[in-house]
């Protein structure tokens, strides 16, 4: 897909991708994510992405709320591991609007402590909400323990009493040091000329002050293989097994992808899903993940079953496994299992939000953005050769770690 870049001199990137549709999606990208907070902080960027929604210098709340709704418009926002994104879709005359609110709550939020208060509590509500559900905590729980010690660790939304005890001085501190103008990118896809956004572009960002302050990120350790089992008053045995894997930067990631897809991703007939909840009927959910971060990554399986059908599912993911390391793929898997991948790359290009998010992660991460044709290239490219190789390396049975949460004996 065709697209253009420009540098504000503070070292803001600004994004253009063309498309002929009347409506237009915009994002501006922040690389910092909760791995990045300081010690006894967990989720104070998760914080500061609430607050920036709450009043800035010249808008209450209701202003900033009301600025794109009023017009139609979809704003919203999260924080990863690694980022903060700021995203909105809308109609094309309202480019100049979107931007100009993006830059007053990214740059100009005041954070009194009133609203402060306020939004602890809605995240100390959101955090006993996803507590309740056992398929999303457990991932969680399983990162803290795959990088015990380590910020990448902590829940993305904190710990009660990290939230409670965030201060206004810790907001201010963690934007002045992680909204680094350098790592940022805004980025635009809609019906207009590279022109008419650099030029809106610069209109709202050229003035924010140039801020780039030493980026210090440490690699995780590669813990010892460990075991955990939480009892908890839930109906169903969930359990998660995996490691950490490559990072975004390492050539193995590919294969890696392509491999997880076929084993556990995307669809029904992943081999997971066709060989335990299929052939078996004993987990109604079961999938595998691979999420490559900047120094390192997370490959992990995950299935949620009853209680007395946890033994036999672990053994049948211990015997797939095994297959995946000894048997390679032969020519016509490998050929269904690109295809499949590159169709649903293809398609999610028709999440036109998504696309531009990804794109702009892009640019932060590789300095460049890689055409549909050099992805599929990548992918095609990638033999049984690679696939039994990173299958040998992470799919280590000895050092798969396991976390489960399990009913309470009655």
């Amino acid at each position: 897909m065709e697209y253009n870049v420009h540098t504000l001199p503070n070292g803001i990137r600004i994004l253009h991708v063309p498309s002929a549709s009347a409506i237009s999606h915009a994002c501006i990208i922040i690389n910092t994510g909760s791995r990045d907070e300081p010690e006894n902080k967990a989720g104070l960027a998760h914080f500061i992405e609430h607050l920036i929604f709450k009043r800035t210098e010249k808008r209450s709340t209701n202003q900033i709320l009301n600025r794109l709704e009023s017009v139609g418009a979809d704003l919203n926002a999260y924080t990863t591991k690694e980022y903060t994104c700021v995203h909105a879709s809308f109609l094309n005359p309202y480019l100049d609007r979107t931007l100009d609110l993006f830059n007053d709550i990214i740059f100009h939020s005041t954070f009194p402590e009133e609203e402060m208060d306020k939004e602890k509590s809605v995240i100390l509500d959101e955090i006993a909400s996803y507590l309740d559900q056992p398929e999303e905590a457990i991932n969680d729980d399983f990162e803290d323990m795959l990088f015990a010690g380590h910020a990448l660790g902590n829940n993305i939304l904190g710990t009660t009493d990290s939230v409670q005890n965030f201060t206004r001085e810790d907001v201010i501190n963690f934007r002045k040091a992680n909204y680094r103008t350098n790592e940022i990118v805004i980025a635009v896809l809609g019906n207009y000329t590279l022109n008419s956004v650099v030029n809106k572009g610069t209109k709202h960002f050229a003035d924010v002050e140039e801020n780039t302050p030493a980026k210090e990120r440490f690699k995780p350790a590669i813990l010892q293989q460990s075991s955990t089992a939480i009892y908890k008053p839930i109906m169903q045995s969930h359990c998660i097994l995996g490691t950490q894997a490559y990072s975004t930067y390492q050539h193995e990631k590919v294969p890696l992808m392509l491999l997880n897809n076929y084993f556990g991703g995307n669809g029904m007939s992943s081999v997971l899903n066709l060989q335990i909840r299929e052939k078996y009927g004993i987990a109604y959910t079961i999938e595998s993940n691979f999420s490559p971060l900047s120094d390192t990554g997370i490959f992990s399986i995950y299935f949620g079953t009853d209680k007395e059908k946890q033994i036999k599912a672990l053994s049948l993911i211990f015997k797939e496994i095994k297959k995946l390391k000894e048997k390679p793929l032969n020519e016509l898997q490998l050929h269904k299992a690109k295809n499949k991948f590159i169709g649903q790359i293809a398609l999610g290009e028709e999440n036109r939000i998504g696309l531009i998010i990804s794109m702009a992660k892009s640019l932060i991460d590789h300095n460049q953005i890689d055409s549909l044709a050099t992805v599929f290239e990548k992918i095609n490219a990638v033999t049984t050769d690679q696939i039994i190789n990173v299958a040998n390396e992470v799919l280590d049975i000895e050092q798969l770690n396991i976390f489960t949460f399990s009913p309470i004996e009655e």
